[in-house]
């Protein structure tokens, strides 16, 4: 496994890039973490992909809001927790998740060992409606997009991510959890009916037994290891089938 820790001068955001070795050019993926930030379960998870066969790009979503830290953004102290979770929403805005975005795959594809042409992205909680806008930004680079857990995809606000499908072409997926407060059934039903009405190439599935953020290992009362395997492997699916036909 090459292990690549780099930074985009453009975003001053500091990226991982994972690939297999450094005899063979590989797609690109970027993985984007959820609201913690880089931790070594995320590590794992995006190096997890790159032995599948991909060139995983891993950045600090949340730059602006800190440079990495060894375990990510989480801290213990709930009242702390809260007044980070409303700063680290503020770092990473609808425009931001679009412009970053986009120098997130301009930085991948220039890389040695990344194959030219399009990318897939997978985001997490709250970077799952991240992986949708970019998606929707860069039609014709992003060739598949998925959301584990991703949270407010489908709200009544005007800038709610669905809005955006008629703008894709990507192959999605999407995974949600059956007991998540950030993406309820009524908002799971409306983001279901876009997808259908968009009638592009989608799979929607709700994950029975999972909770918010199942998919990290190390989560005591929350990882879900069956249902993170299997997600794991609707990953693998989803980006061979879109990025190595």
């Amino acid at each position: 496994m090459i292990e690549e820790r780099l930074e985009i001068p453009t975003l001053g955001a500091e990226v991982f890039l994972y690939r297999p070795d450094r005899l063979a050019e590989y797609p690109g993926l970027v993985f984007i973490t959820d609201v913690w930030g880089v931790r070594p379960a995320k590590v794992r998870m995006a190096k997890r992909l790159a032995e599948k066969g991909f060139a995983v790009l891993l950045p600090n979503a949340f730059h602006r809001y800190s440079r990495n830290r060894p375990d990510g953004f989480w801290v213990e102290d709930e009242a702390a927790q809260n007044r980070a979770l409303q700063e680290l929403f503020a770092a990473l805005t609808p425009a931001q998740m679009d412009s970053d975005g986009k120098a997130y795959v301009d930085f991948l594809l220039a890389q040695t060992n990344v194959k030219n042409g399009q990318v897939g992205v997978v985001g997490h909680c709250y970077t799952g409606q991240m992986a949708l806008r970019m998606a929707a930004a860069m039609p014709d680079r992003i060739a598949a997009a998925a959301s584990f857990h991703g949270g407010w995809l489908a709200t009544e606000k005007p800038d709610s991510p669905h809005l955006l499908l008629p703008k894709v072409k990507a192959r999605l997926y999407f995974g949600h959890a059956d007991n998540d407060s950030l993406m309820p059934k009524e908002w799971i039903d409306r983001l279901e009916a876009a997808l259908r009405d968009w009638r592009g190439a989608f799979e929607s599935e709700i994950y029975q037994g999972a909770a918010h953020g199942w998919t990290v290992p190390g989560r005591d009362g929350v990882y879900n290891e069956l249902q993170a395997e299997r997600a794991f492997e609707k990953q693998v699916e989803l980006f061979d089938a879109t990025l190595k036909a």
